[in-house]
């Protein structure tokens, strides 16, 4: 019976790392997008993602651009920090640019935290 309630413990304590922080123990602050018209369709998105969780964590965060009657034009999905955690307090700079196209009839655009995890 002890062997089972250990591997059960064991087997489990993954997830609870990953239960302890959630999307809102995460903040996108200063995001500044900007966008060059022309041929280059070069686009800067960036801003900074802060872990205000207790424990290292993770943050996936999906970037959406809309026209001006709220349809999504593009959207991308990142984790700024790749498969690193951001330890408690810290925060990680991004630029999302890279991965968009300038588009004349973008209106605004949108950061939002959608996933956290533990690597």
């Amino acid at each position: 019976m002890k062997t089972l309630l250990m591997t059960t413990a064991l087997l489990l304590a993954p997830m609870a790392v990953h239960a302890e922080c959630s999307i809102k123990d995460f903040a996108i602050t200063e995001f500044t997008p900007s966008a060059a018209s022309g041929s280059s369709g070069r686009m800067s998105l960036r801003g900074q993602l802060v872990n205000s969780c207790t424990t290292a964590s993770a943050a996936q965060i999906r970037i959406e651009l809309k026209d001006d009657a709220g349809n999504v034009l593009q959207s991308k999905q990142a984790w700024p920090a790749g498969t690193s955690n951001i330890t408690p307090g810290q925060s990680v700079r991004f630029d999302l640019g890279r991965l968009f196209r300038y588009q004349p009839n973008i209106a605004s655009y949108t950061a939002s935290v959608v996933n956290v995890r533990s690597w």
